[in-house]
């Protein structure tokens, strides 16, 4: 029972301690969301050349984090004209290259994870746009783009195909309008909605991991006494380890803090990460939106990416002497005490609660309840 209780302190600390940059991250998103609309993306996206990978790569990182949400938004545009490979990259973007991940990766792990994150999302990037122009075939597309008509239900469909932005005026007539305002608290929190769930699973199985398994587990499962191997291992065991968790999006992040703890390599850590898009929910989406042959195609390329990136990362941050050395984490173990988390956390749990008001009174609510319905087109403009 005592380990039980443990558990859940150390998951509430966890949270406790990044409730803040949630907050704060979410709220930069939504208002980048409101500020610039997705309406147009497929028109930018037609092709696989530099050109179109940039744009996918810059719309992604203005999108929401939520992976489901990026998955089903990466479908929407791929059947509105994107490249396949465009689509592809939009997720890996607005899943590993959003300002709320960067915030609570800096808290809880240090900037140095937060800048890996980043270079190794642009690595990926680049990796999966020279495999698929190396390897992806007209028959496996056409396929795809087949049975992406079908339109078959995965998850967060209405939340991906709703565009609240703002379309009409100056960019600060929009920024400080009453329509922003609205604009934001919907967006705000329609995505703690669409990942609630895997915040929450993640800091609960973190809890559990580092509570219940002993820390001579890990050391043993990742080689730590053999630089060599843990080095080879950690990038090729992280997406595995991520795929198994079921937890994707910005909830990943707790687990990566318990599996750096325990000792898996730095590259392991940004591969664990960027693994969120080949987790076994999302993949039977994949199975749903582009059939058997093209899921196994994923998730065999951005597996090898994944690895790759990890590898690359590790290296360049080893040159570079970037790599943290100490492995204590002590924000699973403080608490919560009277310091600027204390007075943070109340500023930003205000601005949450204003949101929300704003939110309810503004016709959110049923919204809310469209999240997971397709909308068929239909577009909200403010």
């Amino acid at each position: 029972m005592n380990k039980i209780i443990d558990s859940l302190s150390v998951s509430f600390y966890m949270f406790w301690e990044v409730l803040w940059p949630l907050v704060l991250g979410f709220f930069l998103s939504a208002l980048v969301q409101a500020l610039i609309s997705h309406k147009s993306m497929g028109k930018y996206l037609g092709g696989q050349g530099a050109k179109n990978i940039t744009f996918a790569t810059l719309f992604g990182m203005v999108s929401s984090s939520c992976s489901y949400a990026a998955v089903a938004i990466a479908r929407a545009i791929f059947k509105k004209g994107a490249s396949f490979t465009s689509a592809m990259v939009f997720e890996i973007a607005s899943t590993n290259l959003v300002i709320e991940l960067g915030i609570i990766l800096i808290v809880l792990m240090g900037w140095q994870f937060a800048g890996a994150e980043f270079v190794g999302g642009i690595v990926m990037v680049i990796l999966i746009a020279l495999i698929f122009r190396l390897t992806l075939t007209h028959k496996l597309v056409q396929e795809a783009r087949q049975q992406a008509e079908k339109g078959l239900i995965g998850k967060m469909e209405g939340h991906a195909e709703m565009d609240m932005s703002i379309t009409q005026g100056k960019f600060l007539e929009k920024l400080f309008s009453k329509q922003a305002i609205t604009s934001v608290s919907h967006y705000f929190v329609m995505d703690w909605a669409s990942v609630w769930t895997d915040i929450l699973l993640g800091f609960l199985i973190s809890g559990a991991l580092s509570v219940f398994v002993p820390h001579s587990f890990w050391q043993a499962f990742f080689f730590v006494n053999d630089k060599t191997l843990a080095f080879i291992w950690g990038p090729l065991v992280g997406p595995i380890v991520a795929a198994l968790s079921f937890v994707c999006s910005v909830g990943n992040v707790p687990l990566a803090a318990v599996l750096w703890k325990g000792g898996i390599s730095f590259g392991g850590v940004v591969s664990f990460i960027f693994a969120d898009l080949i987790v076994l929910p999302i993949l039977n989406i994949y199975r749903k939106y582009y059939g058997v042959k093209t899921t196994i195609y994923i998730f065999v390329t951005f597996y090898l990416a994944i690895v790759l990136a990890g590898y690359l990362v590790e290296i360049l941050f080893g040159i570079l002497g970037l790599i943290p050395t100490d492995r204590s984490l002590s924000i699973i173990t403080q608490g919560v005490s009277w310091n600027y988390t204390f007075f943070l956390n109340s500023i930003f749990i205000i601005l949450t609660i204003i949101l929300i008001l704003r939110f309810i009174r503004t016709g959110g609510p049923e919204m809310l309840r469209m999240m997971n319905k397709p909308v068929h087109g239909q577009v909200h403009h403010h």
